[in-house]
């Protein structure tokens, strides 16, 4: 067997350093992926200097008291350079890399925050033809392919063990900044043996892995993270413009193959299949739900959790994701918001991110009544100008969001006017309970125990919604090595094959194919047509369906709809041209309803514009909905935002539209309760 000492003479670091050991790159830090490897044992003498300098270095700063604390500290070559050196130090604040060259250091550090996974992977098997020689140069970036340790295609003759480090640096820019994809890659070939040099990359992936997640770094060479559980993904194939497959595909996917985070992929068939499906399976199989949709399936889901007897006991263990790919997507863009996110340019980008982080705040939830029903809001209720838009642009929802600016327009020429009453419990705006409170990262929400509870005067009969675990057929499978690139990320590695491990695109037949299976890198499942186009109810413990559903959550603190409001409310009674109750600062995309909500303030922001209001004042309103400058400076009679706890709107007539977070609800009576803190939502930080 060709042992290292056999073919490697004395390195002259300026010439043949980067052909034997690297790859040459792009090395400023303008965003480039970077490419550098491990010193061998026999390096020059130069190189043996540098690398002691750059010890003495680390060593003065841990004297100097440096408040980085470092777990890991390596020097690493790159190609192609005279002199130059990577001292690369893992630290609790990120990946620091410090170039050395001629003199001159240039440094930068990569936030933990911006960090989203990593692998250890060897390089692919050459084919046949080219050189298998130990001593040839390492492949161009345009040529290197790597896989999986075990999978049966990895070239024996290279010793290296290949980290990839996957990162999405933020940028600032005028627009508001957007995140730039980086791949890190560090080749560790210091011995003689892949399994040492494996041994080594395994180290640093499981450092890199605990820090990411929070963890305290323990000394373990292979990282095991603490849920095994896999996410539980919900798509509705019909959001939107009807893409949501293709988002997911090409976007979304490849993140969460980049975090490892395996999850099951489900797609609904009709509607409230969401709904039925999480109130009737072993929801707890999973680590949390994401949803691929608009804020409609994020409902769906929501009640779908209340109506379970557990409800809970789901409600605290599982939070709660969304991806946007709807018309409105008000939640998805509240949180990128509230978390100073860019969102505009690639919000499927931001969303995708943000569920893989692993990290939660509590979100307040709407009690929401109505004569026959009970539901639980998130975003929004409505009466009036907006719910009209709302509901009757759904004829133009191939347009996407747009639908919303032009059916604004058609709105304002033929205004219309409701007759009716709007009453309300103000809220106390404190340190304690308002805005400035609690912030993105509140406390729970201290129930205590409750009891479900229904509508005062509903029929519905309760019934045994826990299910088994029948109907999740599936294969877990894995993808070669190949390069996929997909729009929404900025691939920024020199080499079109540099990031080679990353899904199949075509492991779909088609985007629209109902028997297509998808299969992502880390045993990741695509329910099948067979699996997952049953009804979900069918999983129910007689094996049948139920008419009627019992809906439980948390017991109602408000008189019945029917009984008279207390003393302690206000009441306004007359024309409206709409009353909206929001808990989210955005509606929508565009519209920045309510500037100062939080996601757990306890506060529903209550919206009352009155007949008599101009058309010139209601084209303001409506032209600063997007920079949230819709509300007068000056008190004004006919457009006014309160701050509430809990409102009633009592329309006189069933004539116009009603929603609860976009979904049309029954037009008459209907009153709303703020329970803070009570849901999970997936947030970035």
């Amino acid at each position: 067997m060709t042992t290292t000492t056999t073919y490697k003479p004395k390195v002259n670091l300026s010439e043949e350093l980067g052909e034997r050991h690297g790859r040459e790159i792009e090395d400023d830090f303008g965003g480039k992926g970077i490419a550098v490897v491990v010193p061998d044992r026999n390096a020059s003498a130069a190189a043996i200097e540098l690398q002691a300098e750059a010890a003495a270095h680390q060593m003065i700063l841990a004297a100097a008291g440096s408040a980085a604390t470092v777990y890991l500290t390596e020097t690493f070559y790159i190609s192609s350079k005279k002199n130059t050196v990577f001292e690369v130090r893992l630290t609790d604040k990120g990946l620091c890399l410090k170039k050395q060259s001629n003199g001159a250091t240039k440094e930068q550090t990569i936030p933990l925050k911006d960090i989203i996974g990593c692998r250890c992977l060897r390089s692919k098997r050459r084919s046949r033809g080219s050189s298998s020689c130990t001593c040839a140069s390492i492949s161009s970036s345009s040529q290197l392919k790597v896989v999986e340790e075990n999978s049966g295609e990895q070239d024996e003759t290279d010793v290296s063990a290949y980290l990839y480090i996957y990162a999405y640096i933020l940028k600032r820019s005028r627009r508001g900044g957007f995140r730039e994809r980086t791949t890190i890659t560090l080749r560790f070939r210091s011995f003689d043996r892949y399994e040492d040099n494996n041994r080594e990359a395994q180290k640093w992936r499981a450092s890199i892995k605990q820090l990411v997640a929070g963890e305290p770094v323990q000394k373990p060479v292979a990282y095991q993270p603490r849920d095994t559980r896999k996410m539980l993904i919900i798509l509705n194939p019909k959001s939107g413009s009807g893409k949501a497959r293709e988002m997911f595909q090409q976007r979304v996917a490849p993140i969460f193959a980049e975090a490892e985070i395996p999850y099951d992929l489900h797609i609904t068939k009709k509607s409230n299949w969401a709904r039925e499906f999480v109130r009737v399976r072993d929801v707890y199989l999973w680590r949390g739900i994401v949803v691929v949709g608009g804020d409609g399936i994020f409902f769906e889901v929501l009640n779908g959790l209340f109506e379970r007897e557990d409800w809970q006991t789901a409600i605290d263990e599982l939070p709660m994701g969304i991806i946007p790919c709807g018309s409105g997507n008000g939640l998805a863009k509240t949180v990128s918001f509230l978390y100073e996110e860019p969102f505009e340019t690639k919000p499927v980008l931001a969303s995708a991110l943000m569920v893989v982080k692993g990290k939660h705040s509590m979100l307040d939830v709407v009690r929401v009544e109505t004569r026959s029903n009970i539901m639980f809001s998130f975003l929004s209720v409505g009466w009036g100008l907006i719910s009209d838009i709302d509901i009757e642009s759904e004829r133009l929802r191939a347009i996407g969001g747009q639908r919303f600016t032009v059916w604004s327009v058609h709105r304002l020429i033929s205004l219309r006017t409701y007759q009716g009453k709007v009453s309300y419990l103000p809220a106390l705006v404190s340190p304690v309970s308002g805005a400035s409170g609690e912030g993105l990262n509140g406390g729970g929400g201290g129930f205590g125990t409750l009891k479900h509870s229904v509508s005062y005067n509903t029929t519905l009969n309760c019934r045994d919604c826990r299910a088994g675990l029948g109907g999740q057929d599936g294969t877990n499978g894995s993808c070669d090595a190949c390069d996929t690139n997909f729009s929404d990320v900025l691939s920024l590695e020199t080499g079109t094959n540099l990031d080679s491990f990353r899904p199949r695109i075509d492991s779909w037949y088609s985007a629209t194919s109902r028997k297509s299976t998808y299969f992502s890198t880390v045993d990741s499942v695509y329910e099948s047509d067979k699996a997952s186009n049953d009804d979900p109810t069918q999983c129910g413990p007689n094996g049948g369906t139920a008419s009627h559903v019992q809906m439980y959550g948390p017991p109602s603190r408000l008189p019945a709809l029917t009984a008279a409001i207390p003393d302690s409310w206000q009441t306004i009674a007359g024309e409206f041209v709409m009353v909206h109750a929001a808990y989210q600062t955005h509606l929508s995309t565009e519209c920045y309803f309510a500037p100062q909500s939080r996601l757990n303030d306890g506060i529903i922001w209550l919206l009352i514009i009155r007949a008599g209001v101009s058309r010139s004042q209601l084209l303001s309103f409506l032209l600063g909905l997007s920079s949230g400058t819709h509300l007068p400076l000056q008190p004004n009679e006919y457009i006014q935002m309160v701050p509430v706890s809990a409102f009633r709107i009592e329309p006189a007539g069933t004539n116009g539209h009603m929603t609860v977070d976009g979904e049309k609800v029954e037009c008459g009576p209907i009153q709303g309760e703020v329970f803070p803190s009570l849901g999970k939502v997936m947030v970035p930080k």
